[in-house]
């Protein structure tokens, strides 16, 4: 395996079904639209990238386990949204992504998460940094206390979890810049790795959602773990991820 070159051919993949999105974006009065549950919606644009994606992808002997396809298990295998943030992009709210990652016997070894409307590409490889368009990321220093902007996904539809998240926002409020919930979890733990978050939470995401940010976090020096030590946010869905000189006190206010 050579992790650059499917790096590379991560990057030139998401940046390609990027471009088709946005062929959409700009005719998305004419999408198919369907709702898969309530609050959770699937559209021509969603599928068309994925089917990008795979042609791009996928080798012999690859697996898959994309958000609008069948999967197919095998040791090495890429994980794909190929829109984080369906909603936002159906309402013309410019805060979605192209998620891409690569797993190789159950470990998480690249991540690529590009925003084709800000022209940012996000991305790392396991043991070789995080980088932003090419570069390597630097984080700002720390805020003073009561500074942290954190994010977070809120529950929706018949998600059963709310009061949980309310307790969550009682206990970060008050001693914090605000909570930001932008819709789009591939982008929101990008936005940690490079630090315009502090820290990001939510419970029950899909594999798809965070695949590729949890690389790209680990290479950048964040501190990722679930909701107990043991809690594999990979196997979960549970993250808290927050740069290390505040993970502690965030993960203890969450876990209250």
């Amino acid at each position: 395996m050579n992790p650059i070159a499917d790096l590379e051919r991560a990057t030139a993949a998401a940046c390609a079904a990027g471009d088709l999105l946005m062929r959409h974006w700009q005719d998305r009065e004419a999408l198919v639209i369907r709702q898969k549950r309530p609050g959770d919606f699937v559209s021509d644009a969603d599928h068309g990238a994925e089917m990008l994606l795979r042609d791009a992808l996928m080798r012999p002997g690859d697996g898959w386990l994309g958000e609008e396809t069948d999967p197919l298990p095998a040791p090495r295998r890429w994980i794909v949204d190929p829109l984080d943030g369906t909603t936002n992009f159906l309402r013309g709210i410019g805060q979605w992504a192209v998620s891409v990652a690569l797993e190789v016997d159950g470990i998480r070894v690249l991540g690529v998460v590009h925003d084709p409307l800000r022209g940012e590409t996000f991305a790392a490889a396991r043991g070789h940094g995080a980088t932003l368009n090419g570069r390597a990321m630097a984080r700002p220093d720390c805020p003073p206390a009561g500074g942290a902007l954190w994010g977070t996904g809120l529950p929706f539809g018949d998600m059963p979890h709310i009061d949980d998240h309310a307790q969550d926002l009682r206990r970060l409020l008050p001693d914090s810049a605000g909570v930001r919930r932008l819709g789009a979890a591939a982008l929101d733990l990008a936005y940690v790795a490079a630090g315009r978050l502090d820290g990001f939470w939510e419970r029950r995401l899909r594999p798809w959602d965070i695949a590729a940010g949890l690389v790209i976090c680990a290479e950048a020096g964040i501190r990722v773990e679930g909701w107990t030590r043991d809690d594999r946010p990979e196997d979960s869905g549970n993250v808290i991820a927050a740069r290390p000189e505040l993970f502690q006190g965030f993960a203890a206010s969450l876990r209250a």
